[in-house]
């Protein structure tokens, strides 16, 4: 291994194999994260108000304090997949996004920002209306921000797990102060599971990337994840667990309510904990296993558990048989 991490190669055959990703190492090549991560965990078994109250105690909980949020530009980047109003464990919920926004102007926040790049659809109009989260820019007054077409500034590439020597971003993601991935809880058909890191997809412009990001599907999915991340990752990752999908995700799949909200400055800690909260073991997902070297905690002794305990919550989410991504990935508890 060169001191610049994993190879092409060697990242294939991680992805490819439980065990290589159990064997993993990797020289850091990022910010190192502090020596334990908080994560919130709380119960929410309904999309109703008492959310504005969840979120603001676990920005509190989780160290986002009134005096780090105060005076700040806010971006929340949902989870926007398809125009599907009926089918709500698709998307991020709009009552996670109004509350997610009402917690940070509660806190302070000199503006909040939902922005989104669809993937599937260009007309991203649409699938903000028929989310229901178009709602929510309306009557809340929110400013929305394609995304997809929005200006751009363009980052060397950090990561280099994928040939692309460089990154191209919208610069609304870029200048924003604190940047929220607040993604829906999914099993996904090629990254295994779909949470805060891999909700970074949807920030990559389509002008840019195209529909659905083809130049990052060819380059390498994982591997992609791990490119934007170590390039621009989020500031605060936000889980909408009320309602998960499970089987075929990220659009195929079935409801799974989870009941919970997880929440955290790490992505990582966050996104191993949803997992675990899944019933998978984090370490069986490789984009999880490769960004815990160095981009954030996932062993569960450097992340520190506040608000609910993990295990009376877990909701073993179903797999489907045959899905490589999914056939890796290993049970927890």
């Amino acid at each position: 291994m060169s001191d610049e991490g994993l190879t092409r190669r060697e990242f294939l055959a991680a992805v490819g194999a439980v065990g290589a990703v159990a064997a993993l190492t990797l020289v850091a090549k990022g910010d190192r994260p502090p020596a334990r991560s908080p994560v919130f965990v709380a119960r929410a078994e309904a999309y109703d108000g008492r959310l504005i109250d969840v979120i603001s105690a676990g920005l509190v909980a989780t160290g986002l304090t009134r005096s780090a949020v105060r005076g700040r530009n806010v971006l929340l980047k949902p989870n926007l997949v398809e125009p599907h109003r009926d089918r709500m464990h698709i998307n991020t919920n709009p009552a996670v996004v109004r509350a997610a926004a009402e917690a940070f102007r509660q806190a302070g926040a000199a503006t909040v920002t939902v922005a989104e790049g669809a993937g599937h659809r260009r007309d991203s109009l649409l699938v903000l209306e028929e989310s229901g989260v178009g709602d929510v820019v309306v009557e809340d007054r929110l400013r929305y921000v394609d995304l997809n077409t929005d200006q751009i500034g363009v980052l060397r590439n950090r990561g280099r797990y994928t040939d692309l020597a460089s990154l191209a971003f919208p610069t609304t993601a870029l200048e924003t102060d604190i940047l929220v991935s607040v993604a829906k809880m999914k099993t996904h058909h090629w990254a295994g599971v779909t949470l805060s890191l891999k909700n970074m997809f949807g920030v990559m412009p389509g002008a840019v990337y195209g529909w659905p990001k083809n130049v990052l599907h060819f380059a390498g999915v994982e591997r992609s994840i791990l490119d934007i991340n170590f390039t621009k990752k989020p500031d605060y990752a936000i889980i909408d667990g009320v309602v998960g999908m499970q089987g075929d995700g990220p659009i195929m799949g079935e409801p799974a309510p989870a009941g919970v909200v997880v929440m955290g400055p790490d992505p990582v800690a966050v996104d191993s904990t949803a997992a675990r909260l899944m019933g998978i073991d984090p370490q069986s997902v490789p984009h999880l296993s490769v960004a815990s070297q160095s981009l954030g905690r996932l062993n569960e002794r450097l992340i520190e558990q506040r608000g609910e305990e993990l295990t009376p919550l877990v909701t073993p989410f179903r797999l489907v048989p045959g899905i490589p991504a999914q056939d890796r990935l290993r049970p927890w508890l």
